[in-house]
């Protein structure tokens, strides 16, 4: 006498699937948070620094770009580090994986370390809002007393 496992016995069994996306807005972006994924346009790429072999035998090949990148929400400065740069070419339409932001004389800059990716997608509709760059805001740590 067979018996047919239940439906909770089968859920158990499942393996547990991947969580879909929360895709966010460049204007839902604030200081110390982390795990953003976004869908941007890169507006412009400037390299800021390329140290390497030239230089030093023992030392690792850096390059970080500074890229200007936005939704129809607004614009922020993504630090691109090292294979990044190549990805984020301006006219580009980027996802931005696990994105964190970085703080840089007081104002925000998104980034992408070793747990998050950067994957170049098809070209978007959108807009990109150039009048809102969060990165133009300065923002001042200001140490709250319990009283």
């Amino acid at each position: 006498m067979a018996t047919q496992p239940t439906q909770q016995q089968q859920s158990n069994n499942a393996k547990p699937g991947l969580r879909k996306p929360v895709f966010t807005k460049v204007d839902q972006l604030r200081p110390g948070t982390n795990g953003h994924t976004l869908i941007v346009k890169v507006l412009d790429s400037t390299t800021v620094l390329q140290k390497g072999r030239s230089q030093s035998q023992h030392l690792r090949h850096t390059r970080i770009a500074e890229c200007l990148i936005g939704d129809d929400t607004g614009t922020i400065v993504f630090t691109a580090r090292n294979d990044q740069v190549d990805l984020v070419k301006p006219g580009a339409t980027v996802i931005l994986r696990n994105a964190k932001i970085d703080m840089f004389k007081g104002t925000m800059r998104l980034a992408v370390d070793k747990w998050g990716r950067v994957e170049v997608t098809e070209p978007s509709d959108f807009v990109v809002k150039e009048d809102n760059n969060l990165s133009l805001i300065e923002y001042e740590l200001v140490n709250v007393a319990d009283e």
